[in-house]
């Protein structure tokens, strides 16, 4: 069995990978278990910080390397994948600069002599992640894990090997030790024998509501740590009195970066009633303006193709499905007539909340508009399923927007900016979207054993 590299914009194979049999696998995560000690114990944590520091100065020097694999890989435009590249040379100095701080004792006044809490590294973490930023979600896993003095092992995503096999190669030309940071060569079907692998101690994945499950379940019946960051189908609610010019240029970039193939992207528009038809007809005009589809290494292209078609032909199942329910298609809708993936950006209204538009999540560029007769109404819209990742509020009553933003049932709440991620900010969803944080303190701290020591 071999995972495929194939270029989403013009279908062409860019290259095989044989798959690893279950020997080499076992033999790979033991060699990893072994490094822990040396690691965790014998590195201090001064030494680990560098290292991950010189990870950021590799990442800057192959930048136009990286990015160009990127935008091959799986699609995003070269800008788009430049701008990644930055973000995880970012996240890197960010926990070089503050892991320590993030790390160190905390003394709590008791009745005791001496007491504090203590975070130590728990050991292997197997990471399974997805190929939409095939570079960033690693990263701000990495980054915070390994300062910890955690070992890494990673099962990336089947349709990315040249991408999970370039971050290898970053960290061992940074000059980490063998073992520290490995790519698995693997498939789907060994990911519970690594999970069940003694070395292993713990497990973060991003991807599907479906594959948390089987992952969570699996790791449960072992007793190890997870953190799951899984789907979201964010609301992106607009008020009466919300600015909306700038609500259309956030409505804009908050749906259709990486071509919507984004979590925590703004998927569900509930707009109040009096400006809903004002803002369809702006958001539509935007829309059309600005997306011209081309090759995704060109800098002028706008419009890059989804990362596979079998995404695409998922994504316009939900579509048709929708519109056969009553949904009105207001622009889109279809896959461009050219080679590679394509998806005209879309626009769907008239929803209901029998449709896949209303509940499921779309993983691509399509943006569903609900109407809300008023703010209790829209935010009930936006607490209705099952998702809880992220979400937006558009309003220039900022305390009605902040009351609103509390009430949300997500992980994180913006107002008048679209969601993102940020490494001084924790992040991860409620719900079916997940639980455990990244980033920020809590992110590092996650795969630690938070020790109580009490001396007296």
């Amino acid at each position: 069995m071999a995972m495929q590299s194939i270029n989403p914009a013009t279908g062409e194979l860019l290259g095989s990978f044989d798959t690893w049999d279950q020997e080499t696998l076992d033999d790979v995560v033991t060699q990893a278990g072994y490094m822990f000690d040396d690691w965790a114990k014998r590195t201090p944590i001064e030494d680990r910080c560098l290292m991950v520091r010189r990870v950021a100065d590799v990442l800057r020097d192959d930048s136009d390397l990286l990015a160009q694999l990127i935008t091959l890989e799986m699609g995003k435009t070269f800008v788009e994948a430049e701008a990644e590249i930055e973000k995880c040379a970012m996240v890197c100095e960010f926990y070089a600069e503050n892991g320590p701080t993030y790390l160190q004792d905390e003394l709590v006044e008791t009745d005791a002599s001496r007491s504090y809490i203590n975070y130590q590294p728990l050991g292997v973490v197997l990471a399974v992640m997805p190929w939409n930023y095939p570079f960033w979600q690693v990263f701000r896993f990495a980054a915070p894990a390994l300062i910890a003095g955690n070992i890494a092992v990673l099962k990336h995503a089947s349709n990315v090997p040249q991408c999970a096999l370039a971050m290898e190669e970053v960290f061992r030309k940074a000059g980490f030790p063998d073992n520290i940071f490995t790519t698995l060569m693997i498939g789907s079907e060994m990911v519970e024998s690594v999970i069940r692998h003694p070395a292993v101690r713990a497990v973060t994945l991003t991807g599907s509501e479906n594959a948390g499950r089987k992952v969570a379940s699996i790791a449960g019946s072992e007793l190890k740590k997870t953190v799951l960051e899984l789907g979201g189908s964010d609301a992106f609610i607009v008020l009466e009195n919300a600015d909306m010019k700038k609500t259309v240029e956030g409505a804009v970039k908050g749906r259709f970066q990486n071509m919507g193939q984004s979590c925590i992207a703004a998927k569900r528009f509930i707009v109040d009633h009096v400006q809903a038809d004002t803002f369809i007809e702006l958001f539509k005009a935007a829309i059309e303006a600005k997306f011209v589809a081309g090759d995704p290494m060109d800098m002028t292209t706008t419009l890059a193709p989804m990362a596979r078609q079998d995404l695409l032909d998922e994504l316009h199942e939900q579509v048709m499905e929708s519109v056969d329910l009553g949904a009105i298609i207001v622009t889109g809708g279809y896959q461009l007539d050219r080679p590679g993936c394509y998806y005209a950006p879309t626009i769907l209204t008239n929803i209901s909340s029998n449709m896949p538009a209303y509940h499921e999540e779309f993983f691509g560029p399509v943006a569903i508009v609900i109407k809300a007769t008023e703010p209790a109404h829209a935010l009930g819209i936006a607490n209705s399923i099952e998702y809880g990742l992220g979400g937006s509020i558009w309003s220039d009553d900022l305390a009605t927007a902040e009351a609103m933003a509390r009430g949300m049932e997500s992980g994180a709440t913006f107002i008048n900016s679209p969601s993102f991620s940020d490494p001084r900010m924790p992040f991860g969803g409620v719900k079916n979207s997940g639980y455990g944080r990244e980033l920020s303190s809590q992110g590092i701290r996650e795969f630690t054993n938070v020790k109580s020591v009490w001396i007296k």
